[in-house]
């Protein structure tokens, strides 16, 4: 396993920056942001991902993930969504993710993660909004497919799926080995639930793990990992019983003003947990 770091931390730098202080921390890997400011597939030409593929190398990082779920660049965290109901909307959406494919082979990144659906629009049904989110992954799965690249949908408090509830039924009907989970823990606690059970009862699918904290109330807000209420130690002794082998990626995109230090306190929380359950990072 693999312990990264995510750019979107990192706002106020730019990605060979990020990359560069990540690695000083000690991490190994990174999840990278696919938007502006940072790795926004437009803006890359092949030139710009191989100059960033030797940045990675120079800095000894693996990409954890590539996280493809916000457009701030045309839009803002959610939005373009997959289940908007304009036509032309949910086609961003979809070339931005197939852009990210693109990416994701340049860079060696072994999946990409995406919202699951979007904020459910007034007055549209929960059956019509999946039935869009289908629509939309049937054009991008059989590229991912084809690439042996996962394309990870991240479960998020106020979207179309927040819990293992929502979850389960619709990967059921996906039928493609190329869908996966991104089991962001916090986001699990958000909904409600313990993670430790929630990863029990979705392992099959999880191809990536996102780690943050979250007070006690519950609240959808990223903490510094240890200043919150998760049980780390059930949750990651929990994966290593399972057998997880994917990575995963420290979140901490409230912290753009102190990233580093932010990311250096979860890391020194973190580490010991993980070792107690079997895991070296």
């Amino acid at each position: 396993m693999i312990f990264g770091y995510s750019t979107n931390a990192y706002v106020k730098y730019s990605v060979k920056e990020s990359l560069e202080r990540i690695a000083a921390l000690g991490f190994s890997g990174v999840e990278i942001m696919c938007d502006r400011p940072h790795l926004y597939p437009p803006d890359f030409d092949a030139a710009a991902l191989a100059d960033l593929k030797s940045v990675l190398d120079s800095c000894h990082l693996q990409v954890t993930n590539l996280n493809s779920f916000t457009l701030f660049a045309v839009g803002d965290t959610y939005l373009p969504s997959w289940i908007e109901p304009e036509a032309e909307r949910r086609a961003i959406r979809v070339r931005h993710t197939l852009e990210c494919l693109d990416v994701a082979q340049a860079l060696g990144a072994r999946n990409i993660s995406i919202p699951p659906g979007g904020p459910l629009e007034k007055g549209m049904t929960r059956q019509e909004a999946f039935r869009l989110f289908y629509e939309g992954l049937e054009q991008v799965l059989p590229t991912a497919e084809e690439r042996s690249i996962k394309v990870l949908v991240e479960p998020e408090p106020g979207l179309l799926m927040e819990k293992t509830s929502e979850f389960t039924p619709f990967i059921k009907e996906v039928r493609s080995p190329a869908i996966g989970l991104n089991f962001d823990i916090g986001h699990f606690f958000c909904a409600g639930e313990d993670p430790a059970e929630a990863m029990e009862a979705l392992f099959e699918w999880i191809g990536h793990m996102h780690v943050e904290d979250i007070a006690a109330t519950r609240e959808h807000n990223h903490l510094i990992a240890g200043l919150g209420a998760i049980d780390f130690d059930k949750v990651f002794q929990t994966m290593g019983r399972l057998g997880y082998d994917g990575d995963i990626s420290l979140e901490l995109y409230p912290y753009v003003d102190t990233p580093d230090e932010a990311g250096k306190a979860s890391r020194t929380h973190l580490v010991p947990i993980f070792e107690r359950a079997g895991y070296a990072v």
